[in-house]
């Protein structure tokens, strides 16, 4: 069945629940470690209560029921009533997975399937202090309203409250309390409610207007005595008092676009907090109070009035919105280039110097609008305490998860591509790394394995590291573990440095497991992780240590949409390599190269490299062409290989949009898009790793 509520306020609860339910998860991992911290706890409690009443005023009765659940544990906790053991978190966060269900089929616009009854009675346990496994009668000394289980109970309660409600309209009422009783049935009218508010505060006191009749001000004197100390000192209605009301009315899914019922009602808790308003003094006598000094009260209403609007600091965009506007500067970095290229062949100063003042101001227009795109990479870190937590129970592991530089920001869309790599990543420490505890105590180590995930910006790149204090790898198994395999032979192996070796594991079908389980040992995960890092212009590298540990970094652009290049001619074609792939350009005579097993090589400070002439892959007619004497090498590097590619001449560095291929090139191998260059030229943009995969092996 689909939602039938207010669009604009639907996604104002899917983007404020949405963001506590992805730090819940963080917090309750923190909390299994940090049991004792009161702050822990009392957010953790807020974040449930927030969304619940999200949830209760619209009417979503099984998130309520859910959250209202899991909110009373913590209720408990808060109080030492009951500790944090992991039999109780395992059922809170199992709590906290059925409720992220039912947010999801929220965000579908479906209505929220309920909660399994067994998880309810086991929250319902853990609250009265038992374990789960006995959950099974209600506690009649439960304060908290109880689970809806029991419809005889809730309307019990709610027949109790509707008692409770007519007594106070009627002792409010005074002589005619005829017509407050008979609406009691439905709504309470504004009548109703300016008068319970008059008897609670006194009359004119709750910013309502006051209608007083022109002969009570003779009645002034008599008024300064008890009353004022009970109507709190003309103090709004308090906050506690508001937030029992409305959390007794989200619990009961008495929301904003609840339908009118004749069971609606307050409860009993709420009625008997309210019930000894009536008692302090008669109503009379409070009205002539506010009557005197009301020109001195109003005054200060009108600042209250202005506070929220003064607090209106963001807005949300949409980001189909953000992308157009982050096209429209690629269009303009585009300009700026071919300006910036024209003014050089200009000779006039002024000319130079408005040049010089756009290509400032688009260099900072550029990052400006790229902030705009930015999110922290906590959205991603916030997942992993949660997964570390549940493979190291199912493992039999004890693994302590370290997270740094969560604040770090990059692109929206890396954000998202990097979810499943670093999944991979980190899953693949506490699998393959960290030992189990008693091996790591007769190794000399603690019983508690540490897994670090950090962030940090380098220049335009962001650097992700994984490290663990595992068992690390041996590079000789690994060369081992690649001959049987039949990946390479026994020379290539031997040849291999340690650190080449090391990133064998990023092959397709590798795998050190013997065993296939359902954590891993397929050989799939971490090809899956190169293929995507390589995907996103990025670079992997990894190091290990036996006995103390692996760290693998990750090294990513910071957006996707403007790309540093290194621009070169093959003829009268540009092309653009990916200046995070280039290491070093030099100029060569090509008549000192070697060859080696039939591949032309240079020696580059004692080590043979490869070389490519990207020519004859990319032009048409120059494969039969007699080669020059000399040209320009440019060294890349695609994952640990470094190869030389030979071009005809350097144009230089230029920042490029990425424009997709069409249909005729779309797929096309070696080619990742195309782009405008600074003189109005149009360049291919090399996709080096599929480059080397299609031509090299031929």
């Amino acid at each position: 069945m689909s939602l039938d509520v207010d669009e604009e306020i639907l996604q104002d609860f899917l983007v404020e629940a949405g963001e506590i339910l992805e730090l819940l998860s963080e917090q309750l991992v923190d909390l299994e470690h940090r049991p004792e911290d009161s702050e822990l706890l009392n957010a953790i409690f807020r974040g449930f209560h927030t969304v619940k009443g999200g949830a209760g005023f619209m009417q979503l009765t099984a998130l309520v029921e859910c959250c209202h659940a899991a909110e009373n544990v913590f209720d408990k906790l808060r109080n030492n009533d009951i500790q944090v053991t992991t039999v109780l978190m395992d059922v809170v966060l199992q709590a906290l997975d059925t409720i992220n269900e039912q947010f999801d089929n929220v965000r579908s616009g479906e209505t929220p399937a309920d909660a399994e009854p067994e998880l309810i009675a086991s929250l319902a346990a853990l609250t009265r202090g038992e374990q789960p496994a006995a959950a099974a009668e209600p506690v009649a000394q439960e304060p908290e309203p109880p689970t809806p289980a029991s419809e005889v109970v809730e309307q019990t309660a709610a027949a109790d409250a509707d008692a409770e409600f007519d007594q106070l309209l009627d002792a409010i009422g005074g002589a005619e309390p005829a017509e407050p009783v008979a609406a009691a049935d439905d709504d309470i009218t504004d009548d109703e409610f300016e008068a319970l508010l008059d008897e609670l505060h006194g009359k004119g006191k709750h910013g309502g207007a006051v209608d007083s009749p022109p002969s009570e001000p003779s009645a002034a004197p008599v008024a300064p005595a008890t009353p004022v100390a009970a109507s709190g000192d003309d103090e709004l209605i308090s906050e506690d008092e508001f937030e029992a009301l409305l959390d007794e009315l989200q619990s009961q899914g008495k929301g904003a676009f609840a339908a009118p019922a004749g069971d609606t009602g307050v409860s009993a808790e709420v009625a008997a907090q309210t019930s000894p308003a009536p008692a302090p003094a008669p109503a009379p006598k409070v009205v002539a109070k506010p009557a005197v000094t009301k020109p001195a009260e109003t005054k200060p209403a009108p600042k209250k009035a202005e506070k929220p609007a003064a607090t209106e600091t963001t807005v949300r965009v949409d980001t189909q919105r953000l992308d157009e506007i982050m096209n429209m500067v690629g269009e303009l970095v585009l300009v700026r280039n071919r300006l910036v290229r024209l003014g050089a062949t200009i000779a006039d100063e002024e000319v130079s110097k408005a040049v010089s003042s756009l290509d400032m101001v688009t260099a900072d227009l550029q990052m400006s609008v790229m902030k705009t795109r930015m999110q922290p990479i906590k959205k991603v870190f916030g997942r992993f305490p949660r997964v570390v937590r549940d493979l190291a129970r199912t493992l039999k592991k004890e693994v302590n998860l370290e997270l740094r530089g969560e604040d770090t920001d990059l692109d929206k869309n890396l954000v998202e591509a990097l979810a499943d790599p670093l999944v991979h990543l980190v899953r693949n420490a506490v699998d393959h790394g960290v030992e189990k505890p008693d091996i790591r105590l007769a190794a000399g180590k603690s019983r508690v394995g540490n897994v670090v995930l950090s962030a940090e910006q380098e220049g335009d790149h962001i650097l992700l590291a994984i490290a663990d204090d595992g068992a690390g790898m041996e590079a000789d198994m690994l060369r081992a573990l690649a001959v049987e395999k039949g990946m390479m032979d026994q020379d290539s192996a031997e040849r291999l440095t340690d650190n080449e070796a090391f990133n064998l594991i990023f092959a397709a079908g590798f795998s050190t497991k013997k065993e296939i389980s359902d954590v891993s040992g397929r050989g799939v995960g971490m090809d899956v992780v190169k293929t995507k890092i390589t995907q996103l212009n990025g670079t992997l590298n990894i190091d290990s240590v036996p006995g103390e540990g692996s760290r693998i970094e990750i090294k990513v652009p910071l957006t996707l949409a403007i790309m540093p290049t290194l621009m070169v001619m093959l003829g009268d074609q540009a092309f653009a390599l990916p200046l995070v792939s280039v290491n070093e350009i030099f100029h060569l005579d090509l008549t000192q190269t070697n060859v080696v097993d039939g591949q032309e090589v240079v020696v580059v400070r004692e080590k043979a490299l490869p070389l490519f002439h990207l020519k004859r892959w990319l032009v048409d007619g120059c494969i039969g062409e007699s080669l020059p004497d000399t040209g320009h090498v440019v060294i890349v590097t695609v994952g640990t290989q470094r190869v030389g590619f030979i071009v005809d001449q350097l144009v230089g560095q230029e920042e490029v949009v990425i424009k997709p291929l069409g249909k005729m090139l779309l797929g096309t191998p070696g080619m990742s898009g195309a782009t405008i260059t600074g003189d109005g030229r149009i360049a291919l943009i090399l996709d080096i790793p599929s480059l080397l995969k299609r031509y090299a092996s031929h």
